[in-house]
């Protein structure tokens, strides 16, 4: 049984697609690198970031290894608390990528749930869920997660606003992009409710919930796959623009966003790697998942084919 489905999945057009898209390929190798080195960070990071009791201010603001003033131990250079700047992206993209995953799932349970329900219901739930959808697409999302996040900073305790911080963001950048999913989902709901398996469901007297969760959702998720993918990428650059910003994740936490504000004000005085690596390593995971939902698009597309 396990043989016969991945011999399928192997000579699927997904599969072949991807072995005759170099872009994807190339795509996939970045991400996957960056994924497991931020996941294996204990594992291969030469220092720990968070670890007070290791950091010596001595150390602080050491130039890459290769450079004049560099040292051995220290392979991208220290920023200005003494943090080994190779450790700390390793840390940082493991903080950015739980926040972009924590974020797009959040946002796409909602989003696939007020879609299924506006688009199978119709009426004036579709109303309102659409015209709810139509009032937050006309502002920002970046506009959106800083008003949530200041909203949450003004109603939680001081005391606890740095350890419930990662939550509120994933909240605030969650809550921003549910609308994609909701416009897709219910525009393919409409289409699949009048099929007729889905009204011999009806017929046969299955409870709404139940042809919404068997028949229609499996049905719809693909384009939504596809959202999610790109969604990873944009949510990620939210992030980093939050913390950039001093509004997202403390620095006693750091994010890529958080390593790249700490870099800039040291940018001019000329220790650029504290800002340019992070920055590098950024753009690598936001670019390299963007492509791969482009090439996901592409694929799942019968009449790009």
């Amino acid at each position: 049984m396990a043989q016969n489905a991945f011999s399928r999945l192997y000579h699927s057009d997904i599969v072949y697609s991807f072995s005759r898209s170099p872009t994807a390929i190339i795509s996939a190798a970045v991400a996957f690198i960056i994924i497991v080195g931020a996941l294996g960070a204990p594992l291969f990071a030469p220092h720990n970031p968070f670890d007070l009791s290791t950091l010596d201010l001595l150390d602080a603001n050491i130039p890459p290894a290769w450079s004049a003033n560099g040292d051995p131990r220290f392979l991208l250079g220290t920023d200005d608390q003494g943090r080994d700047m190779l450790s700390a992206i390793l840390y940082g993209s493991r903080i950015s990528l739980f926040v972009g995953f924590a974020s797009v799932l959040f946002s796409l349970v909602i989003g696939v749930s007020l879609g299924l329900i506006s688009g199978y219901v119709g009426g004036r739930v579709d109303s309102v869920i659409m015209r709810i959808a139509d009032v937050q697409l006309s502002f920002p999302a970046i506009l959106i997660a800083l008003l949530i996040d200041g909203i949450a900073r003004g109603l939680l305790p001081r005391d606890s606003q740095d350890s419930l911080s990662l939550y509120v963001l994933i909240f605030a950048i969650g809550i921003s992009g549910w609308v994609q999913y909701a416009r897709t989902v219910r525009g393919a709901t409409m289409v699949e409710r009048n099929k007729e398996y889905v009204q011999a469901a009806r017929l046969i007297g299955m409870r709404p919930f139940m042809v919404l969760r068997r028949h229609i959702l499996p049905n719809v998720m693909g384009p939504v796959l596809v959202i999610a993918t790109i969604h990873l990428a944009v949510a990620i650059i939210t992030e980093a623009t939050l913390s950039f910003l001093g509004v997202g994740i403390p620095p006693t936490t750091p994010s890529l966003g958080t390593l790249i504000r700490i870099g800039n004000s040291y940018l001019f005085s000329g220790d650029w790697w504290i800002s340019i690596f992070p920055g590098i390593a950024l753009v690598l995971l936001a670019l390299s998942v963007n492509l791969l939902g482009d090439w996901l698009r592409d694929a799942l597309n019968p009449k790009l084919r």
